[in-house]
């Protein structure tokens, strides 16, 4: 079911210290540009005074920061390996972000035992007061850790692209979090196209094959347009936001950045950080 965009209702309460937005970066297939949509979105947030940290949540192929060219002493494989805090993991990055980068190895959520369960949980909830949006990154594909980031999440922004295979596979991912987990709304952004009409054209594809098989709410993000200086801000080893702040890619993450900001914010007397980490972990006991 197709939604109009949704902003921040009048009753809606201020933002307070102990509240955090947790969004999930997904789109099933890879190839779609989450990791950029990621970064740029997190740098649009950062200039409107957002603190955003950015959780590289590919824990086999992380890249947010090769994208960033950055070189972390340490990531998360450190923290769940018990060598270190989740807060020594945080670097620096463009534009005021934090980065929580992962490793290019092994460790996975599903090895870590409940004293780590613990650990990490009084880890991420030290940094509430510091934290006003958690951007996750996640992995390519459905796979049970995508699966368990994304759910875990207030906001599930999905990516596709004019490829038969993005619809398909987003498709899929949305079908598998509503069907086995009950996740009942989806934000969806369009990303490298070539009209506002286009991305608009994929949105409604998306809402026509949900409509038909499952019970769930889409509402449409927008659309990022293809843009050249993205690809040569990528090979740079910089985000198109801060190398090219007036190219078209920049001014549609900007504009995506301040719907991001209305969006309804969670409630709850410690905030959805907490209530993230806790539901992740609650999945893999």
């Amino acid at each position: 079911m197709a939604a109009s965009e949704q902003t921040t209702p009048a009753n809606q309460p201020a933002k307070d210290s102990s509240t955090v937005r947790v969004i999930a970066v997904t789109g099933g297939k890879g190839g779609v540009g989450k990791s950029n949509v990621s970064i740029n979105l997190g740098m649009a947030l950062a200039q409107l005074k957002q603190r955003v940290v950015l959780l590289d949540a590919d824990l086999g192929l992380a890249n947010i920061d090769v994208l960033l060219g950055l070189r972390p002493a340490r990531n998360l494989e450190d923290v769940f390996a018990g060598e270190c805090g989740l807060r020594d993991v945080i670097v620096d990055g463009p534009g005021g972000i934090r980065v929580i980068p992962a490793s290019s190895g092994t460790q996975s959520m599903v090895r870590l035992n409940h004293q780590q369960h613990a650990g990490l949980i009084a880890a991420f909830s030290d940094l509430v007061d510091e934290i006003d949006v958690l951007i996750i990154d996640t992995a390519a594909g459905i796979s049970d850790s995508v699966v368990s980031f994304v759910r875990a999440a207030q906001e599930v922004l999905v990516v596709v692209c004019d490829e038969p295979s993005s619809i398909t596979d987003a498709y899929g991912l949305i079908k598998v979090l509503h069907r086995d987990h009950g996740v009942q709304s989806f934000r969806v952004l369009a990303n490298q196209t070539r009209s506002n009409e286009e991305g608009r054209a994929l949105y409604a594809r998306l809402v026509a094959t949900t409509d038909r098989f499952l019970d769930v709410m889409l509402h449409y993000a927008g659309d990022i347009p293809h843009d050249e200086l993205l690809r040569k801000a990528v090979r740079k080893q910089q985000a198109v936001y801060a190398l090219y702040p007036n190219s078209a890619a920049s001014k549609a993450f900007g504009q995506l950045a301040e719907k991001v900001d209305k969006w309804p914010l969670a409630t709850g007397a410690s905030g959805y950080l907490e209530f993230f980490v806790e539901s992740l972990l609650a999945s893999h006991p």
